[in-house]
């Protein structure tokens, strides 16, 4: 099998200088979810309920983000989305929908990336998630994406306590899975995420669509 083989070849594999090795066959996938496997936009949403101008300023005005950054560590879905509702009076029943209608900003998966997800496992390669996702919100989510169940293995920021591209995410990772550097194949659709996973040694795909996902794991002989 493919797996056997590739374990053989990266047993010996040193990875002191955590530089990325590029012909190297990884011996496991990881993925993002956002914008990877589950689009995620809120701005979209937001522009069916209030012209873009008004959301742009809103945006200006509010740091939602920063805002969504706190649950990806870990703090309460609700109470944070509400609480910094209550601090912009004018917005308030807009930013309640990051917790309200979550679902219409989490929305459609990309039904490609999946099926590439499952021939890799099919393949008998272990797949796992690393992604910047809330307590509450990906246990939410799950009940939308039961396919979210999939996965090898899943490093949640929210339960994990640090979001990427922090290092020490990366590092719990590898300790987790007892696999590190050139290793370890990750793809994530922000390139901030991919260089550290690159300067952690680890082969690095900054994601843009399924077709091109697919031919970097075709030339790394996974598909």
């Amino acid at each position: 099998m493919k797996q056997k083989q590739r374990l053989m070849q990266n047993s010996s594999f040193a990875t002191s200088d955590r530089l990325p090795q590029r012909n190297t066959t990884p011996d496991a996938v990881i993925f993002d979810i956002g914008n990877v496997l589950i689009t995620w936009h809120p701005e979209k949403l937001y522009d069916t309920l209030m012209s873009p101008d008004k959301r742009r300023a809103m945006f200006a005005s509010v740091d939602l983000h920063l805002m969504n950054d706190k649950i990806d560590h870990g703090e309460n879905w609700r109470a944070t989305v509400y609480s910094t509702a209550a601090a912009y009076p004018e917005y308030t029943d807009m930013i309640r929908l990051w917790h309200d209608r979550w679902a219409e900003m989490a929305t459609p998966a990309i039904t490609k990336s999946w099926d590439i997800l499952r021939r890799l496992r099919q393949q008998g390669i272990p797949v796992f998630a690393l992604s910047n996702f809330g307590i509450e919100t990906f246990a939410f989510a799950e009940t939308i994406y039961p396919e979210l169940a999939e996965f090898d293995r899943r490093f949640i920021s929210g339960h994990m306590g640090v979001t990427k591209p922090a290092r020490r995410i990366y590092e719990m990772v590898e300790a987790e899975t007892g696999l590190s550097g050139a290793q370890l194949f990750f793809a994530d659709d922000r390139q901030e995420n991919i260089d550290t996973a690159a300067a952690m040694g680890w082969q690095g795909h900054v994601f843009t669509s399924p077709e091109n996902l697919e031919r970097d794991l075709v030339r790394l002989d996974l598909l």
